[in-house]
C-alpha cells in the first residue's frame, strides 16, 4: 500500500525505506501497532525492525497522550503554562537588554527617570485607594469650610465650624446641640439704676463674644437677655427678680430644648473645647450629688425626719435616678449660687417656677431676702420636701469657679477657686463690683484662656517671639550694668 502521492520505485507501490511501509492493515484506535512481547522473542536475535508507527506509539505512551484522549486534559495541565507566565522571572546577563527594548523611560532612562516611572506605576496600581483617600479629604474640607447659602460673610476659617458642621452638632440625633439653651444676662443694672462706663461696656462686650463663640462652636442656642432696669412689673423692686420670669419666657421660645443654662454677665468660659454633653450630661449621676451633706455651708437638715413623708422624700438621694434631676445648682462658701446653673424642662420645673415667682411670697419676704431669687430658692429647698427629690448639686469648680478674691482673700479653697492646672470650665467674677476690679479680672482670665487654648501653630509663633524678646533683652541688661 502506498503512503505517498509520489511514484514508488518498487513495483506495486510502497517504499523500500524501513519504517515508511507498515505490514499492518488494521490501524484502528483500538489495535496496537506494536508486536506483542512473545512475538518479539520469537525473532532469532530477539530484536525486530522499528517501524514509523511503532516509534510514534511509543512516543505517545511516554508523553502520556494515548490515542483515545486529548492533550491538556485536567485543570493543572490546562493552566500550568498560564501560572508559569504569571510568576516573576529573573534574567541575568545579556537578557536584561531584551527586557528594556520597546520601553520608554523619562530622561533617557536615567535614575531619576526610572524613579518617576516607578512612582507612576505605583500610583496606577493604587489608584482606587488614592481615589477613596482624596474623596474623604475633600468631604472633610467641604464639611468644615462650606458656609450657609446666600451668606455674604467671608469664608470662615477651619477653626470655626461652618454651616454643615453646625448642622451636624445641632441635630438632636447627632450632636444634640439644639437640646441646650444658654441664657446670658446682658446690660445688667443698666438703665435707671446707674450709668455704664467704658469698663462696663468692655466687660459686656467680652462676655457676649465669649458666649457667642462657644454656642456657635457646638451648635447651642444662645439667648441674650436685656436685664436693664425698667418698669415691667407692678412692684417697683420686681425688676431685680426677673431671672425666673426670663427662664419661663425662654422655655416658651425654644419648645424643643431640654436644658437651659443660666449665666451671669460676669462669667467667662475658659475652656471652649469642653462640650456640655461630655463635661456633665453624658454621666450626670457621677458629675452631681443629691445629698447636700456632702457640702453643706448652710447647715440644712437633710433628709426630713417626718415619718409621714414617702420613702423618696426621706431618702438623702431621692430616688437615685439621673432622669429625675431637673435642677442643678453649685454651692459656694455662702450657699446656693445662681450665677451659673441648669434647669430642665419638665412638669416639676413648671411648678417650681410658678411658686418661685409667686408674688405672695415675694411680697412677704423680699425685704428679708438679700440675694433675691437665690434666697427664695434656698427657702423653698429648706421647707418643701418635693423640691429636694428633683434637685442635684454640682461641684462649684465644674461650672462656676471663683477668682481668688471671692469667698476669701487667699483663694486656696480647692472646692471653690479657679485652678489653672485643672483647666476649670467656667470662671465667675462674682461680687467683683464690691471692692474688686471687674474689668481687670475679666481681662486677665480672657488672656489666660487664649493662652491655654492656643493652636500648635500659635504656640510655635509665640515661642519664636519670646526667644527674640529674650535675645533683645540681654544686650539691654549688659548696657545697664555697664
Amino acid at each position: 500500500m502506498s503512503l505517498s502521492r509520489s511514484p514508488s520505485p518498487n513495483r506495486g507501490g510502497g517504499w523500500s525505506s524501513p519504517g515508511l511501509t507498515t505490514p499492518y492493515d488494521n490501524l484502528s484506535g483500538t489495535a496496537s501497532p506494536r508486536k506483542a512481547y512473545g512475538e518479539l522473542q520469537m525473532n532469532g536475535s530477539g530484536s525486530s525492525n522499528v517501524t514509523w508507527a511503532t516509534a510514534k506509539a511509543k512516543s505517545d505512551e511516554v508523553n502520556g497522550y494515548p490515542s483515545f484522549s486529548t492533550k491538556n486534559n485536567g485543570f493543572f495541565s490546562r493552566h500550568a503554562r498560564q501560572l508559569s507566565r504569571s510568576l516573576p522571572s529573573f534574567v541575568r546577563g545579556a537578557e536584561k537588554e531584551k527586557l528594556g527594548r520597546g520601553r520608554w523611560y523619562p530622561n533617557n532612562g536615567s535614575k531619576a527617570g526610572r524613579i518617576l516611572a516607578f512612582v507612576g506605576r505605583t500610583i496606577w496600581r493604587l489608584r482606587l485607594r488614592l481615589l477613596i483617600t482624596l474623596s474623604l479629604i475633600l468631604a472633610i474640607i467641604v464639611f468644615y469650610v462650606t458656609r450657609e447659602s446666600g451668606s455674604r460673610l467671608p469664608r470662615p476659617r477651619l477653626t470655626e465650624p461652618a454651616a454643615m458642621h453646625r448642622a451636624y452638632r445641632r441635630a438632636s440625633i447627632l450632636g444634640g446641640g439644639s437640646q441646650f439653651v444658654i441664657i446670658l444676662a446682658a446690660n445688667q443694672g443698666g438703665g435707671v439704676m446707674e450709668w455704664k462706663g467704658p469698663r462696663e461696656w468692655a466687660i459686656e462686650r467680652d462676655s457676649v463674644r465669649n458666649k457667642k463663640k462657644y454656642a456657635k462652636k457646638w451648635g447651642y442656642n444662645l439667648e441674650i437677655v436685656d436685664m436693664s432696669t425698667k418698669k415691667r412689673y407692678a412692684h417697683e423692686w420686681r425688676e431685680s427678680w426677673e431671672k425666673v420670669d426670663t427662664i419661663r419666657k425662654c422655655m416658651r421660645k425654644y419648645p424643643t430644648a431640654q436644658w437651659f443654662w443660666w449665666l451671669d454677665l460676669n462669667t467667662f468660659i475658659m475652656e471652649p473645647s469642653y462640650t456640655l454633653q461630655k463635661h456633665i450630661f453624658n454621666d450626670l449621676s457621677s458629675n452631681t450629688y443629691r445629698d447636700i451633706n456632702d457640702y453643706n455651708p448652710l447647715h440644712i437638715n437633710h433628709p426630713f425626719n417626718n415619718t409621714q413623708l414617702d420613702p423618696e422624700a426621706l431618702s438623702p438621694n431621692g430616688d437615685g435616678k439621673a432622669s429625675s434631676i431637673d435642677l442643678i445648682i453649685p454651692q459656694d462658701c455662702a450657699g446656693f449660687n445662681l450665677g451659673s446653673f441648669f434647669v430642665r424642662r419638665s412638669t416639676w420645673t413648671d411648678r417650681l417656677l410658678d411658686i418661685w415667682w409667686d408674688p405672695v411670697g415675694y411680697e412677704q419676704k423680699h425685704m428679708e431676702w438679700e440675694h433675691k431669687e437665690q434666697d427664695a430658692l434656698e427657702h423653698l429647698y429648706i421647707n418643701q420636701p418635693w423640691i429636694r427629690g428633683h434637685t442635684a448639686f454640682i461641684p462649684q469648680r465644674k461650672i462656676n469657679s471663683f477668682p481668688a478674691g471671692a469667698c476669701g482673700q487667699n483663694g486656696e479653697d480647692q472646692r471653690i477657686h479657679y485652678m489653672e492646672a485643672d483647666r476649670d470650665f467656667v470662671v465667675n467674677m462674682a461680687g467683683c463690683e464690691w471692692g474688686r476690679d471687674c474689668w481687670g479680672e475679666m481681662y486677665n482670665f480672657r488672656e489666660l484662656s487664649n493662652k491655654l487654648n492656643r493652636t500648635p501653630w500659635e504656640k510655635f509663633k509665640d515661642g519664636i517671639s519670646d526667644r527674640i524678646k529674650a535675645m533683645k533683652a540681654k544686650p539691654e541688661k549688659k548696657e545697664g550694668n555697664g
